[in-house]
């Protein structure tokens, strides 16, 4: 027999099912792992992900809302600031008026702090039920992670278990042909 050259021997072909080779072949790696929940799996992974994203987006609106509060505290002070100041005024007389709308200007500032303290708490509690949505989505994603990693080890095991069978037929065919 040539091994090399035009008369050398064909493998058999790749798609060949006959012979012995192909049967132990066949035994010995059996069907490839395939999880039945996988479709489930990968929507939990996207549910987890887009919880993500969600929690992540009310963080950065609750960061936002914060600076609204600071700035509208900082111009409530102001308008406290300038009505003391009105108020102490010196020798120069001030009127009603005037006393009148610095006291609107402080009210409607203390308002749209008020409002802006009414966000953050929604904000927060946006915050929090945003991350209590990540850790359900989170803990589905991963409880059907543990449960594909276990059928894949019990795969491994029964496919190893059936190439340990197969080598001991061949190994129990070659000791009797020798004995033979």
């Amino acid at each position: 027999m040539c091994s090399v050259g035009p008369h050398a021997e064909t493998p058999p072909r790749a798609g060949s099912r006959t012979g012995p080779a192909y049967r132990l072949i066949t035994a010995v790696s059996g069907s490839s792992f395939r999880f039945r929940l996988e479709r489930v799996r990968v929507v939990r992974e996207r549910k987890e992900k887009l919880a993500q994203r969600e929690l992540a987006h009310a963080i950065s609106r609750r960061s936002s809302t914060v600076e609204e509060l600071r700035s509208a505290e900082d111009r409530l002070e102001s308008a406290r600031e300038q009505q003391r100041n009105v108020n102490v005024g010196g020798g120069s007389s001030v009127s009603a008026r005037d006393l009148l709308a610095h006291q609107v200007y402080v009210e409607r500032t203390e308002a749209q702090r008020r409002a802006s303290v009414l966000e953050l708490e929604a904000r927060e509690a946006e915050v929090a039920q945003r991350d209590a949505d990540l850790t359900s989505a989170a803990s589905e994603h991963q409880m059907l992670e543990r449960l594909r990693d276990r059928r894949r080890r019990e795969h491994n095991r029964e496919a190893l278990r059936r190439e340990l069978g197969a080598l001991d037929e061949i190994a129990t065919a070659r000791a009797a042909r020798s004995r033979a």
